[in-house]
């Protein structure tokens, strides 16, 4: 057994175990004719690429990064999965989900002060996957790292092997499962010009943009990070040993709004044109921002007819239902 004194994610260059297995790949990639003609685009020029399908715990793009990390936890003899997020998060749910199919205990560190009454969305999915939330009060991005250092330090002294799941399961070691869903992209469509991603912890940028080039990758940012591009770039640098800049990214900023968790307007906008044109549903953070981006790319010009075009599915539909304003304006629009 490999020697893992900090238990943190491995550098990936130190990786030599494979990955465990915890979806059938690849997933589909679906013409979107009505979408593409609705933004602007010909018929043939837009597809989805649907990780949301992956499966496990409710899908979602983590599944991808999560069967390198846990394939590390294992290797390393833990017996907890530790990681961090909001009570909204698609990686802690997923994470939960990973963890209780490799038979590993699993503690999310969250911000707030305890249970609500009625948890929903992706925290009713956590406690239904067996998860044990350590609440650390109106803890900030920094300080929330800082108290799954003390959870795993924690859990040492009282006899477990924790394994600390980085944030967003972003590291050079799980952007590799994104390098491979490059792989896919350019297996199930040679001819692609644009992928259109949603950009928050990094990592599944970096293994696009290792895959594809960063030429074609367009990072749309979703306020998790104060410059994600920048991480983004280390993620993508460390996994291809060739230096990559925060320059050299396609990153489009414009889709924030007020903040990571508040409704953007155009995000709901884009919400239910993708829902209205193509049967597909979108989340408010993620999945709703990197398709608002892709509607402002086209207005623009940044992105042009004839241009083939994916827009990458990461999943997150738990989420909408744990959003509380974004499943009240939805919710308005119900025809009687």
């Amino acid at each position: 057994m490999r020697s893992c004194r900090a238990l943190v994610a491995t550098p990936v260059r130190e990786f030599v175990v494979e990955k465990v297995t915890l979806a059938a790949w690849p997933t589909p990639m679906e013409a979107a004719p009505r979408l593409a003609a609705e933004i602007g685009l010909a018929a043939g020029d837009l597809w989805i690429k649907r990780d949301d399908l992956t499966g496990l715990g409710g899908g979602g793009n983590k599944v991808r990064k999560l069967e390198w990390l846990v394939a590390d936890a294992l290797q390393c003899g833990a017996d907890t999965l530790v990681t961090t997020g909001g009570p909204q998060s698609n990686h802690a749910r997923l994470t939960a989900a990973a963890g209780a199919r490799a038979g590993l205990n699993v503690v999310l560190v969250m911000p707030g002060s305890g249970r609500p009454d009625r948890p929903a969305g992706n925290l009713l999915l956590d406690a239904a996957l067996a998860a044990r939330v350590v609440w650390a009060g109106d803890a900030a991005p920094a300080e929330l790292a800082g108290q799954a250092e003390k959870t795993c330090a924690e859990l040492r002294h009282a006899g477990a092997v924790p394994y600390l799941v980085p944030f967003g399961g972003s590291g050079a070691l799980g952007a590799r499962g994104y390098r491979e869903a490059g792989e896919e992209i350019l297996a199930q469509r040679p001819d692609v010009r644009h992928v259109v991603t949603a950009l928050g912890s990094g990592g599944t940028m970096a293994g696009l943009v290792a895959a594809l080039g960063a030429d074609r990758v367009l990072g749309v940012d979703v306020g998790a990070l104060p410059d994600p591009a920048a991480v983004a770039a280390a993620f993508a640098s460390d996994l291809t040993g060739s230096e990559v800049t925060a320059a050299h990214l396609r990153v489009r900023r414009d889709q924030v709004g007020q903040a990571y968790s508040v409704l953007h307007e155009p995000v709901l906008e884009a919400i239910t044109t993708v829902a209205r044109t193509e049967g597909v549903i979108l989340d408010p953070v993620y999945t709703g921002r990197a398709a608002a981006g892709l509607i402002a790319a086209v207005r623009d010009g940044s992105i042009r007819p004839g241009q083939r075009t994916v827009l990458l599915h990461t999943g997150g539909l738990p989420g909408l239902f744990g959003h509380t304003e974004a499943a009240h304006r939805i919710g308005q629009t119900l025809r009687p």
